[in-house]
């Protein structure tokens, strides 16, 4: 890449790390680079599972991406939102309410939810095929180097997780890669987040900028970027923030993962709050890859798995009831910021039913 010349870009300036002393998670680091030896892939496969029945979330470093090539990528993240008009967003909006497609923009005004705690962002989605529709001027030249992100975030980190994901079920390496195929129909894709809030709106959701909930997808890669906002609920129900590190990728499990792991593979309950005090004058960008089965996947529990047969399946619905993948994501994008949440019976959780599953949202 570096013998190319590539578009000129603004370069994103990132705010500094914080300094306030905070109470993190302590997750594991994932080394990727280890699974390209038997040994290490196995050594791997154990530390994967242990990661995701602990918190569902987890570092990988050793991705392949220099600090520079990923530098640039927040820079691209950048362009949708500070290079492109709020006229030529509205050209390029998704469709999410109409059809469930969330390729192109949604914007602030687009998430809200029921009047109480409204999901401040704005993002930009592109397919991992970046020809499925069109893009606004200032982001054309840089769609090369977008969809070898994408390819980049599919094949040298997917491919791994999804591999050691099925070495931990001891089931066939590529058991869940048939289920995640690259050039499938689906809507895998590369997200551009930036959270914005004024103070007035601080006041009226008590500074959460995203509700606690889970991935309805089955992976889902951050790019790590140092605004410290983004906090987990521990398996005890307590909330911990993410630690910012350089260069490296925050990976959890959704929703998909669940079903098709019978509950073993929890999605782990996580969202966004105001970022602390001294990196309030800075955005927060967010890069992320998330990944779903392909469209014409059941989303029933791999009841193949000898570990799954051992510990039990836990099912959300029954088999015969379960959505395929297209019908899940297109109902749960649909519903998002539409549906009247119910109060659930825990404190400060609201529900709603969505092919026969409860899904809860944390304020």
């Amino acid at each position: 890449m570096s013998s190319i010349t590539l578009p000129y870009v603004p370069h994103y300036i990132a705010a500094p790390p914080t300094k306030e002393n905070l109470e993190y998670a302590d997750l594991a680091t994932i080394d990727i680079s280890k699974a390209s030896s038997e040994e290490g892939f196995a050594a791997l496969a154990i530390e994967l599972r242990e990661a995701l029945l602990n918190f569902g979330f987890f570092y990988v470093v050793n991705h392949g991406y220099s600090q520079t090539q990923t530098a640039r990528m927040f820079d691209i993240a950048d362009v949708p939102f500070s290079a492109v008009t709020d006229g030529e967003k509205q050209l390029y909006a998704s469709t999410r309410k109409q059809n469930g497609m969330l390729q192109g923009y949604t914007s602030v005004q687009y998430a809200d939810v029921d009047g109480r705690v409204r999901d401040q962002l704005e993002q930009y989605c592109i397919n991992r095929d970046v020809t499925k529709r069109k893009h606004p001027e200032a982001l054309v030249p840089l769609l090369p180097e977008i969809q070898e992100f994408s390819k980049h975030n599919y094949f040298n980190v997917l491919n791994p997780i999804l591999r050691l994901i099925a070495r931990s079920l001891e089931l066939p390496e590529d058991t869940l890669l048939n289920k995640h195929v690259f050039d499938a129909v689906g809507e895998t894709a590369v997200r551009f987040i930036n959270y914005t809030r004024t103070e007035e709106e601080e006041a009226k959701t008590k500074n959460v900028w995203l509700k606690g909930h889970t991935d309805f997808g089955s992976i889902t890669i951050l790019w790590s970027q140092p605004v410290a906002a983004l906090q987990i609920q521990t398996r005890e129900g307590k909330w911990r923030w993410i630690r910012h590190m350089e260069n490296a990728l925050v990976v959890n499990v959704g929703d998909a993962m669940d079903f098709l792991t019978g509950g073993y593979y929890k999605g782990t309950i996580h969202r966004v709050v105001q970022p602390v005090v001294d990196q309030r004058d800075y955005t927060r960008l967010g890069v992320f890859y998330f990944a779903m089965p392909n469209d014409d996947i059941k989303l029933v529990p791999m009841v193949e798995s000898p570990v799954l047969q051992r510990v039990g399946i836990q099912r959300r619905c029954e088999d015969s009831e379960a959505p395929m993948m297209e019908d899940w994501r297109k109902a749960r994008t649909m519903a998002y910021g539409q549906s009247k949440l119910k109060n659930g019976k825990e404190d400060g959780v609201e529900e709603e039913v969505i092919h026969g599953v409860i899904i809860k949202h944390y304020n």
